[in-house]
Formats: structure tokens, C-alpha cells, sequence
């Protein structure tokens, strides 16, 4: 018999997280202490299913199944038989205390407590708990009934047993899982940094506009979207909350500054597609921004842009974070990038990255821009990252 899941928090991405567990079998109970939420939430899961059953992703039975597998309650209680409980509350470290205090009076002692943030530290959250051993991070992506990856993050008290156990778990979920350690941003948030920040500093720079930037990276770069158009899609708000937050955790590394530009859109209200504009115009009858398709300026764009990603993503296998595998798997399957940032430079040669970043060092002198010491080394080896 398949574990009860039970889920708290019945926002957008507690109630995918709902829907991905109940269309993989188990019984899941759906809590929030807002009725109106959990409304909202169950009529948003039955839609949800209802265009994959007419989209023929979904039998018409086994859309019924996932809906008959749902419950939905304003009490914690409700969670007393779960074998895994995922909490997806906001992200507050006091409120989310508040919460697993709660829970651990209610629940079972072999039942597994996951966390879905995305920045806060897994140590700091399962501190309030009396058994931290079976206290971990599960972090899907938005939206996770489409998204393919999972993070999951053991604390530095988790237990091998249990972390094994849930990784094997979601795999069986029809998702792609990395297991990384608990620092900041994980992988994804963390790697992904320079993809909006070196973009936003080559704005700032006065290179090139958003339009510009944005057609460098996916006419030369194959990324599916630019960061100008990403940031608004995620929303602005959104966006610099993550990387301030990041920025802060790591000791205020300058290879995470936030950007003025952004900031100054955020407190306008430009907070994207949401707001109905951003860095670009979304209302309507706004003109589309036109980029500036100047080839040898956007190799440019894309080849900085690239290095520091690659960077980053070197420095996440450097500081054991993940495997280089893990890595490259994360920003494929988590933010749909065109290539694995490592065999992306296997494939360049990692010579070729260190001299890029080599020249930006020299002409800034800035630390956001210094190689990192495991890309030093394979270039000098002139091996690769993934073998």
C-alpha cells in the first residue's frame, strides 16, 4: 500500500505538489488554514486534471482516481496517518517553526518531514524539531505538475536512510531528482544567478538594451527565453527577492550583488507580465521591443553571459554541492537550458572559459569574475568535467 501524503499549504505550488502525489497513486491530504484557499486549490487541481484527460495525457479513469485520492482540511490532525508530509507555506522562518512544532505532535515517529522552500536553509527549519533525522528539503519547481525536477536537500541531521528513501520515492512520481547539499539556493536558484545578474550589469553598462540581450541569448545562446522576458515572467518582485536572499547567504559574495535596475523596477511596480509591465510593455496595444541583431555584439552578450554561468556551476561541484552530473541535470530538467552548463564547457574546452573569464577579471577586477579554482585546474589538466 502506498504511503498517505499529506501537503500544507494550498498556494499554487502546494496544490501541483498535491496533484503530482495523487496522480501517482497515494492518497493525499491537503492542508491551509484559509478555506477559501483550499477552495481555490481543489478547484484548480480538478481543472488541472480535467485538461489532461481532455488532452488524452491522462485516461478519464485515472483522472477520476487522482481526484478521489484528494481530501482537503483546515486541520493539522488530518496528517496523523501520513508517511510523508511537505510543507509549502511562505517563506518565513518563524511561521514554518510555528508549523512543524505542530506537526511532530501529530504525526507518526517513521513519518518523513520535507520542506518545498527555496531559500531558506533545511538546518535552520528542521532546528525546531525533536527528531531531525527524518527533516529534509523537497524542492519542486513551478509549475511542479509540469516541471520535471526535484531537489532534494538532507540536512546536515538527515539521515541517509531517509533521504534515500524519499529520492527513490519521487523518481517513482515520473520526476527527475538531484540530491544536493543544503546551501544556499541549492542548485538551481544558486547556479541560475548570473543568467539575470550579468545580464542586468550588461544593461547597466549601457552594451545593449533588454530586447538586445534578450535575442543574444536565445537567437546565438538556444535558451528558450532571455532573462529580461524570464525575469518578468517570473515577476520582478520574485526575481530580486531570490537573489538578495542568496546574495545575504552567501556572506554577501559580490558574485551575487543584486542590480539597481531591477530593484528601481520592483519599487515602481514593474513587476512583469503580472503587473502588465516590467522591463518590457505587456499592455495592450504596446509595441513589441525590437532588438538591435547585431551578430559580433551579441556573440558577446551570449559568451560573457555564458562563462559565468559555467562558472557558477563549477563552483557548485568545486564546494560539493552536487556531482558534476547533478549539476548539469538540475539546469536542463529545472530552468530548461539548452545544454548542461559543465559538458557545455567540455565542449568548448575549459580553456576557452578561463580566458574569457580570465580578460573580464583583468578589465574589472572585480571578485565576480575570478575563476574558479576546479575550472583553473581542468583547463590546466585540460580534462574534462563530466568523464
Amino acid at each position: 500500500m502506498k504511503a498517505i501524503i499529506g501537503v500544507i499549504g494550498a498556494g499554487t505550488m502546494g496544490a501541483g505538489i498535491a496533484q503530482v502525489a495523487a496522480q501517482a497513486g497515494h492518497k493525499v491530504v491537503l492542508t491551509d488554514t484559509n478555506p477559501d484557499q483550499l477552495l481555490r486549490a481543489e478547484e484548480q487541481i480538478k481543472s488541472s486534471i480535467e485538461k489532461l484527460v481532455h488532452k488524452g495525457k491522462l485516461t478519464a479513469q485515472l483522472g477520476q482516481d487522482a481526484i478521489n485520492n484528494l481530501r482537503f482540511s483546515t486541520q493539522l490532525s488530518e496528517h496523523s496517518e501520513a508517511g510523508l508530509v511537505i510543507e509549502a507555506i511562505i517563506e518565513n522562518l518563524t511561521v514554518k517553526h510555528q508549523v512543524f512544532e505542530q506537526l511532530e505532535q501529530v504525526v507518526s515517529q517513521d513519518c518523513i518531514l520535507a520542506s518545498n522552500t527555496s531559500s531558506l536553509s533545511i538546518a535552520s527549519i528542521g532546528a525546531c524539531l525533536q527528531n531531525a533525522t527524518r527533516f529534509m528539503g523537497i524542492h519542486f519547481f513551478n509549475p511542479a505538475t509540469l516541471m520535471p525536477l526535484v531537489e532534494v536537500i538532507p540536512g546536515v541531521a538527515t539521515s541517509i536512510e531517509h533521504t534515500q528513501h524519499i529520492e527513490a520515492l519521487i523518481s517513482g512520481w515520473n520526476k527527475t531528482v538531484v540530491v544536493c547539499k543544503d546551501t544556499p539556493g541549492f542548485i538551481v536558484n544558486r547556479v541560475a544567478r548570473p543568467f539575470y545578474g550579468e545580464a542586468l550589469r550588461i544593461y547597466e553598462e549601457g552594451l545593449a538594451d533588454f530586447a538586445t540581450i534578450d535575442w543574444a541569448m536565445t537567437h546565438i545562446g538556444g535558451f528558450k527565453m532571455g532573462p529580461f522576458t524570464l525575469m518578468d515572467y517570473i515577476g520582478n518582485d520574485i526575481n530580486y527577492t531570490v537573489t538578495e536572499t542568496v546574495f545575504a547567504a552567501f556572506y554577501y559574495d559580490p558574485r551575487f550583488k543584486p542590480s539597481f535596475t531591477q530593484k528601481r523596477h520592483m519599487e515602481a511596480g514593474f513587476l512583469g507580465r503580472k503587473s502588465g509591465r516590467g522591463f518590457y510593455d505587456y499592455k495592450e496595444g504596446s509595441m513589441l521591443a525590437t532588438p538591435h541583431e547585431n551578430q559580433a555584439l551579441g556573440q558577446q552578450i551570449f559568451e560573457r553571459i555564458l562563462v559565468l554561468l559555467i562558472n557558477e556551476a563549477a563552483d557548485a561541484v568545486f564546494m560539493q554541492v552536487a556531482s558534476p552530473r547533478a549539476v548539469d541535470l538540475a539546469m536542463t530538467k529545472g530552468v530548461n537550458y539548452p545544454k548542461g552548463l559543465l559538458a557545455w564547457a567540455d565542449e568548448l574546452g575549459a580553456s576557452w572559459v578561463l580566458e574569457r573569464l580570465e580578460l573580464l577579471f583583468a578589465e574589472y577586477g572585480e571578485d565576480r569574475y575570478r575563476p574558479n579554482p576546479l575550472l583553473r585546474r581542468i583547463a590546466r589538466e585540460q580534462s574534462k568535467f563530466i568523464l
